[in-house]
């Protein structure tokens, strides 16, 4: 081992905390479990890569900790970003073209200040946003931030019974919708609380505004004062609650994720330096500004890092370079499906001639990464992984393909995560003889969990509104014994040189034929097979068969799907165990606001032709062709008549 670097990392490590001991530990028991000149190849091969990470670890942990001293919040962040950028550009509104400087925002935010004072709303109220993006949203729930009201942002895509649930489980006092989302309110405002006040963004008529009873904000905050207010009291430190960000809801109803100051802090300094943004970046923000990736990695490099940022009302495929290319975008965002919608459309001369050079998400599948640079010609991917209320966030540095982060293999105790095995029937933590969990070796696929430390704002786990739903997301005696640790949910699997790859959320997995079949890969395989189609790839139990089959709901909107082709294709491209079983074509696939897919219904109905109007096929392997699925042959398939 290379005496200057140990030492060298060692001295590090003592910044961060970290004994000695555990270190030392930590680097012999590598160099004699994985031998010695292996050990050597690793640290050549991942020294630079690791120091780069220390640097930007250490850089935002001396940034956190600066904050925690002086009592900083967000507010009085962004106060002093505003003194550095007055009079540049802060947020770009694209569906009008109107410019907001940060002296600008600052006002409008003093505005929304005030008039929460003299609502009466008090440190530690809740007001819900319900509203499509825009650079309001943001004044909005900064101002409220000034004055200690704490903003739930609600996903403008929910409807009814989630919309009251999302509202509800917030406590919120008031409500601010947009005028485009008056068709929504209506069908809840009868169940809404009628102590809720109620205002409204946007052009709407007098009579609906009555029958919401809705006060237009517009009008009041254009009278309002623009001074700073007041201190609030007690003031807001900065680990307490900024706002509530709310799960996608992809398995039930969504979570009230709590966001504090210290965490938006976090993630919007860790995404800055770890991808090398400049002063002079123009961020592309298509991404809704309810979800973390939109608000807090897009626009927190506004509020707190002085960036321009360009806010678009929703996505477009089509309009995406042409935008980039209109404001002089730098850097663009992405989230799940994104870069694959772009690759669906068709060759345009404004998808190499924009200045791009960095788009900056999470969700990009390895089969599309090397497509999406060399087709759009940008240079870096800063692909990371990290729920928003999550603790062991990481990030891919060095443009490794396929890879959304990395742990350091020589001193992994710098950034106390790790893979932990899982039992494949249970998805439960599998645990040693002394209680402990389970590492997992380089290959095997295991459950990512980060070390709680409630004292550290890079290990804090705040959780959720619902404290049941934040129990179910810890787990106890982890690393040891009485320490905890945020389970993930999610299953990842690294390499012998600490690079990670996502696999699949846990319980996606499913055993078919006594293998393990990972959604995710089979879902971008067929996609790609099938020109970038929408695809969703779950199991589906079978009576009397072990194990679950593979089904796959592919979007078809022209309605020319070919099951025949498809077959040829898929038998070259997939081993038998991983083929699916069972098809579902369907004119369009359910998606989140941010773009992932929706399994719960389609799991749901299964392959019952009885359950929905799409077109069920069932892979009939001795005919060796798929067959449409009518009552007789789902008759056939559940009694066992029909053989796998």
């Amino acid at each position: 081992m290379d005496a200057s670097l140990s030492l060298g990392s060692l001295g590090l490590l003592r910044l961060f905390g970290v004994p000695w001991s555990w270190s030392l530990a930590a680097g012999f028991g590598v160099f004699l479990g994985t031998g010695g000149w292996k050990y050597l190849y690793i640290v050549v091969r991942t020294a630079k890569r690791d120091l780069n990470g220390l640097y930007v670890l250490l850089r935002v942990k001396i940034a956190l900790w600066h904050h925690l001293r002086r009592n900083s919040n967000i507010p009085s962040i962004f106060a002093q970003t505003v003194k550095q950028h007055p009079n540049k550009p802060a947020l770009i509104y694209d569906a009008t073209g109107e410019t907001w400087t940060f002296t600008q925002l600052d006002l409008l935010s003093n505005a929304v200040a005030q008039w929460a004072l003299a609502q009466g709303w008090a440190p530690g109220d809740v007001v819900a946003l319900f509203m499509e993006s825009r650079p309001l949203q943001v004044a909005l729930w900064l101002g409220l931030a000034k004055v200690g009201v704490e903003a739930a942002l609600i996903n403008f895509n929910l409807r009814r019974d989630a919309l009251l649930h999302c509202v509800g489980v917030s406590v919120s006092r008031g409500i601010v919708f947009g005028a485009e989302l008056a068709d929504a309110m209506l069908e809840v405002s009868s169940s809404l609380s009628p102590s809720m006040v109620r205002f409204c963004t946007g052009e709407l008529s007098v009579d609906c505004l009555a029958s919401l009873a809705a006060q237009n904000l517009d009008y009041i905050l254009a009278s309002a004062p623009t001074l700073p207010p007041p201190p609030c009291i007690p003031p807001k430190s900065f680990n307490d609650r900024l706002f509530y960000i709310y799960t996608s809801g992809t398995t039930g109803l969504p979570k009230a994720a709590i966001v504090v100051h210290s965490r938006y802090y976090r993630i919007a300094a860790f995404g800055y330096h770890a991808f090398r943004m400049r002063q002079d970046d123009i961020i592309y923000d298509c991404l809704p500004l309810y979800h973390s990736a939109g608000n807090i990695m897009g626009v927190g490099q506004c509020l707190i890092n002085g960036l321009t940022v360009v806010v678009k009302k929703k996505f477009s495929a089509s309009r995406f370079w042409e935008d980039c290319i209109k404001h002089n975008c730098t850097v663009v965002q992405y989230i799940g499906e994104i870069c694959r919608y772009l690759l669906s459309q068709p060759v345009r001369p404004s998808e190499k001639g924009h200045r791009v050079r960095l788009a900056v998400g999470n969700g990009l599948r390895p089969s599309v990464w090397e497509a999406f640079t060399e087709r759009f010609g940008v240079a870096q991917v800063g692909e990371f992984y990290g729920a928003t209320e999550c603790n062991c966030s990481i990030a891919n540095m060095d443009g490794k393909v396929g890879a959304c982060g990395f742990n350091s293999r020589i001193l992994p105790n710098v950034y106390p995560i790790r893979l932990m095995k899982v039992d494949e029937e249970t998805t439960e933590l599998v645990r040693d003889r002394h209680g402990l969990c389970v590492p997992c070796r380089p290959g095997e696929p295991g459950l990512l969990v980060g070390r709680i430390n409630q004292q550290d704002p890079l290990r804090r786990f705040d959780g959720y509104a619902n404290q049941d739903a934040t129990r179910k997301k810890i787990a106890n005696n982890v690393f040891k014994k009485n320490d905890s640790a945020y389970l993930s949910g999610d299953v990842l699997v690294m390499d012998e040189l600490g690079y990670m790859y996502f696999r699949d959320r846990s319980g996606d997995t499913f055993r078919w034929r006594g293998e393990n079949v990972s959604t995710t890969e089979v879902e971008g395989t067929l996609s790609g097979l099938l020109g970038q189609a929408d695809v969703a790839v779950y199991g589906v139990a079978v009576p009397d068969v072990e194990g679950k089959a593979g089904m796959a709901a592919i979007a078809d909107p022209t309605g020319t799907f070919d099951c025949d082709a498809f077959l040829r294709v898929v038998q070259q491209a997939l081993p038998p165990y991983a083929r699916p079983v069972f098809l579902r074509i369907s004119p369009q696939v359910d998606t989140t606001g941010t773009f992932k897919i929706q399994k719960t219904r389609l799991q749901r109905e299964g392959y019952d032709p009885r359950l929905s109007t799409d077109q069920i096929y069932f892979l009939n392997s001795r005919a060796g062709r798929y067959e449409a699925v009518n009552e007789e042959l789902h008759s056939a398939i559940v009694e066992g008549r029909m053989a796998l």
